[in-house]
């Protein structure tokens, strides 16, 4: 073996590595630091709370005097009540990642194709408003312009035609709350790809329009080559939060439509943990579901990378 291939000589290396580039990037380390004791604080920490999934807690006794009840707490896995919670939750999963995840990425496409750059700000900022509503808001304002007494019946009984009931209505649930998100994030998730879009090399557009290619070959060979790795990566992160579905957004609807359509697991833990006082299954439910994120999201990147994509990170730098 050399000594350049020495293991001591490679480890002091790249320790001196590590330490140039602690020295060269300080001053973006010591800015990081509030946002790190944050997500330590309010993200890591509470992980030691999964501890409650395996006893019968009690607020009063807390986890050290709480007694330990083994796995019994899963059991719950078979109530009929979370079954039904755990449909709805993966049905309203498939369609947002059907119908809302390609959202953004067909209006960033449609603004960006938009040629006077005045009217594309002015349409960018009417999409980015809802964002900033709350769901409270955005539910107060669908029950005004879709409730029985909204503005659509009223209009129609005005006209002396038959009113329709979608608030309220099971078969119309899930439409309602997945147009709800797309009106609501779709214009606030356009940024990621806008900047995506924004450093395609235009000279390539230049070039294939010489070569006669069409606005559809310039779109499938340029465009969506240029925003493969971003939406792979936030499909990925998409995937982290399958099982969280908006729990605001469904609880302030949940009286209207009844529990049997609108349960998801996220408002199962809520009346079942924080109404109910059983705090043992709800904290089993919510394990579950932070091991199933983790398990799709190493998946999915594992998935990428054979696809020759860095996913969440790139394999090949971490070698």
């Amino acid at each position: 073996m050399t000594a350049a291939g020495h293991p001591t000589i490679r480890s002091s290396r790249f320790t001196e590595r590590i330490v140039q580039r602690i020295r060269r990037d300080r001053i973006l380390l010591v800015l990081a630091v509030p946002g790190i004791l944050i997500i330590l604080l309010f993200r890591y920490v509470p992980l030691l709370g999964n501890v409650i999934a395996f006893q019968d807690f009690q607020p009063f006794l807390g986890i050290s005097e709480s007694s330990w009840v083994g796995f019994d707490n899963f059991r719950i896995l078979a109530d009929p009540l979370f079954l039904n919670a755990l449909t709805n939750t993966l049905i309203i999963t498939l369609i947002q990642v059907v119908l809302v995840f390609p959202a953004p990425i067909i209006v960033a496409l449609l603004l960006n194709s938009m040629l006077a750059e005045r009217w594309k700000r002015l349409v960018q900022s009417i999409l980015y408003m809802p964002h900033f509503l709350s769901w409270v808001m955005v539910v107060a304002i669908t029950q005004q312009l879709l409730g029985g007494t909204g503005i659509i019946n009223n209009a129609l009984r005005g006209a002396n035609l038959a009113t329709v009931n979608i608030i309220g209505n099971e078969d119309w649930f899930f439409a309602l709350i997945t147009s709800q998100v797309i009106w609501k994030d779709t214009g606030w998730a356009t940024i990621l790809f806008l900047a995506a879009l924004s450093r395609i090399d235009v000279g390539l557009y230049e070039a294939a329009s010489v070569d006669g290619a069409s606005r559809w070959r310039q779109l499938w060979h340029i465009t969506l080559p240029g925003l493969r790795s971003i939406i792979i990566l936030l499909l990925i992160l998409r995937l982290g939060e399958a099982l969280n579905v908006g729990f605001e957004q469904i609880l302030l609807q949940q009286p209207a439509v009844g529990i049997r359509a609108s349960e998801v697991l996220d408002t199962y833990v809520y009346n079942n943990g924080i109404i109910g006082g059983n705090w043992g299954a709800a904290a089993a439910v919510g394990l579950l579901k932070g091991i199933v994120g983790v398990v799709l999201v190493l998946g999915a990147n594992k998935v990428a990378h054979m696809f020759g994509e860095p996913g969440l990170y790139d394999s090949r730098s971490s070698r």
